[in-house]
């Protein structure tokens, strides 16, 4: 990895290490962001008693712990794995795979403009670190919107080689919510009506919902948008326009949302 946290972690913070020696009580790691070393307890690697620590950790395995505490003065890190949850775990890999993309982006676009992988991860690194976290991140917002490249200043030509790389490599950030709506009408031309009433919510939707038959008058609403305010948005425009024009020739109708 190019990136390379400066100081310390924060007491708390999860982060990815590389078991490098496993003794009787304790297991030391290389923090992998930060270039630093700390050390894992035998009572912080496993809940209960533990027979063989190797049972749990070897040399040279990859490891998401939390920041227990830190000594500066004498550069000692004590780290927990057992404090560490599955969703704290993925979280921690998620964010360190994003990263490897975006360092990979940046290796690739290098190779193309044809200068150091290294210098370039540094140049663009340095000149995104004022509105975003990350370098993935920054990545994210331009595969979104390519005029947020230009917030960096650097040669027109490698502009153009990271943003196109990054359209290949980054498709941007999707979310899906659903919902149902059940229709009873007994009026005679209850088909009309409800042809119409999924009519107008496709017209709020601005033709950005899908509308299927489920089967006894149920209707599946799914929307796709680039976040769920937009998304909640859009199905909110939908739905209600489809319940006011059911509801205005007295049908009952219903509409539910899908749990995430």
């Amino acid at each position: 990895m190019f990136l390379k946290k400066q100081g310390f972690p924060e007491e708390g913070e999860l982060v990815l290490c590389t078991v490098t020696s496993v003794q009787f009580h304790s297991v030391f790691v290389d923090l992998d962001e930060y270039g630093r070393s700390g050390l894992i307890h035998i009572s912080e690697v496993s809940p209960g008693r533990i027979r063989n620590i190797r049972d749990f950790v070897v040399e040279g395995k990859k490891v998401v712990c939390k920041v227990l505490r830190i000594n500066k003065e004498k550069g000692y890190i004590d780290l927990s794995l057992r404090r560490v949850n599955e969703s704290e775990k993925r979280r921690k890999i998620d964010e360190i795979k994003k990263e490897q993309n975006a360092e990979k982006i940046v290796e690739i676009a290098a190779s193309r403009i044809g200068i150091k992988a290294e210098d370039f991860y540094k140049v663009i690194s340095e000149k995104i670190k004022r509105g975003h976290n990350s370098l993935h991140e920054f990545f994210e917002a331009v595969a979104k919107d390519e005029s947020v490249l230009q917030s960096i200043e650097i040669d027109k030509k490698q502009l153009e080689v990271i943003g196109e790389t990054i359209k290949q490599r980054i498709k941007p950030a999707e979310v899906e919510i659903v919902g149902k709506l059940k229709i009873t009408t007994y009026a005679p031309n209850g088909i009309e009506i409800i042809k119409d009433s999924l009519k107008k919510a496709e017209e709020a939707a601005k033709g950005r919902i899908s509308i299927n038959y489920l089967g006894s008058g149920v209707y599946r609403f799914m929307v796709i948008a680039p976040d769920y305010k937009e998304a909640e948005k859009i199905m909110k425009n939908a739905s209600d326009n489809a319940v006011r024009n059911i509801e205005e020739y007295a049908g009952v109708v219903e509409f539910t949302r899908e749990a995430e």
